[in-house]
């Protein structure tokens, strides 16, 4: 059945806030066929009307969205990601269109800001440190100090026995400073000098009373709380960082036999040259035999851990002399009571990092010959940190000749005073 339409029935009334626009042009009638339609097409500020009208309401409605984590509204949360952003931008943009020093400049604050985030984090591991050797987490490894430790940068323990009091006279003749200079190095240079010995199996004997005498005199001794012993070097190494990192917030701890000929000069430039870097270990990396055959002088008992007959030990540096930054001397201190002891001292102490993340620095200069080996190389203007002989393990007949290497191979009196630190 066909439907018959109606022209639909054009509105009379003039639009009011573009509103009225919106309505139909034509009135509708279901009996009647719809004829072709034409719409008058919206005028352009009816167009705008309605858009400001939507973006009115649109705003009333998101202002009362509240973001639930924050407590902020989410208009405002977007508008502070897009004055970060925009902040971040414009600081880049001032960067890459900056001159070279000011990027230097931003470089060298964040270097900086690192660095002091590196000394907080050791400041914290010194402090657990000195607490446990004070023994509050367990009993003390070493005597409670009411003082804070004292500022160096570099503490030298020289290991030494009851016997060796002409070795060290020959050490305070060379290259240790004594009386008003020992001091002064501590003072303006932060370089800390000790002779470290334990006491004798009784206590208050005469061995132990000549060291007392000894250091009356001189001023330069480390007392530990250990019996000395050739077969407890490594127990005796374990308490001497125990011990140096509760007494002196160092950067660096070297431990030197009293038979090796140091240059103190070069000593402080090579530490100092490694002094931004975390859990660092200095010395001559070698890698000897594992002595399985008693009677040896340097034969180890647990020698069945290294593996079969005739491997090596890992790389470790030489006993003669090495030094451990801060973070590892106060590692040694907080977990010294499960520190596994080898025979070797030198061998301890490198098992004590394996599992680490510690850098192994691998310096030739800590191991130069005696004469003429260190006389050569101080001549091409390479001075050595430390000479003596592998066959001895130390300089051979050291008491005799101490004087002639330091002569030879020695940096001069005055060169430790003019590093920069």
């Amino acid at each position: 059945m066909k439907v018959v339409g109606e022209k639909p029935v054009q509105s009379e009334k003039k639009p009011i806030n573009g509103v009225r626009q919106l309505v139909s042009m034509w009135s509708w009638r279901p009996d009647i066929e719809p004829r072709k339609m034409r719409v008058r097409a919206f005028s352009g500020k009816a167009v705008v009307m309605l858009c400001v009208a939507c973006f009115m309401v649109g705003c009333l409605i998101s202002n009362h969205s509240w973001n639930t984590q924050l407590g902020l509204p989410i208009i405002d949360r977007h508008q502070e990601k897009i004055v970060a952003v925009t902040e971040d931008w414009y600081h880049k943009r001032r960067l890459a269109e900056g001159s070279p020093r000011d990027i230097m400049e931003e470089v060298s604050k964040a270097h900086q800001a690192i660095q002091s985030l590196d000394k907080t984090v050791s400041s914290l591991e010194m402090e657990l440190a000195v607490a446990r050797t004070s023994g509050k987490d367990g009993p003390p490894l070493v005597k409670p100090s009411t003082q804070s430790p004292q500022k160096a940068f570099i503490v030298i323990g020289i290991n030494t026995a009851f016997s060796s009091k002409k070795r060290r006279e020959s050490l305070r003749e060379t290259w240790v400073p004594t009386g008003a200079k020992l001091k002064k190095l501590e003072k303006e240079k932060g370089i800390v000098i000790r002779f470290v010995i334990g006491h004798s199996v009784t206590p208050g004997g005469v061995l132990d009373r000549s060291i007392d005498e000894e250091d009356a005199k001189t001023g330069d001794f480390l007392r530990l709380d250990h019996v000395e012993g050739y077969h407890e070097l490594s127990s005796k190494t374990r308490l001497y960082f125990s011990t140096a990192v509760s007494m002196w917030d160092a950067d660096f701890y070297v431990k030197v036999d009293d038979d090796v000929h140091v240059n103190l000069g070069m000593l402080a430039s090579a530490l100092a040259r490694h002094r931004s870097k975390p859990r660092t270990y200095v010395g001559c990396m070698k890698s000897g035999p594992v002595l399985s055959q008693k009677g040896l002088k340097y034969h180890e008992p647990e020698h069945w851990k290294f593996g079969e007959e005739g491997n090596k030990y890992f790389r470790h540096a030489t006993g003669q002399i090495y030094a451990i930054s801060k973070d590892l001397a106060a590692y040694i201190s907080i977990n010294a009571p499960i520190l596994h002891r080898y025979a070797n001292e030198d061998v301890s102490l490198g098992s004590w990092f394996i599992g680490l993340e510690v850098q192994h620095i691998d310096d030739r200069s800590m191991c130069c010959g005696t004469p003429p080996d260190c006389e050569w190389k101080r001549q091409a203007g390479n001075a050595c940190v430390a000479s003596f002989d592998w066959s001895c393990s130390g300089i051979c007949k050291s008491v005799e000749r101490m004087m002639l290497v330091h002569n030879k191979c020695g940096e001069g009196d005055g060169a430790v005073w003019n590093v920069a630190l």
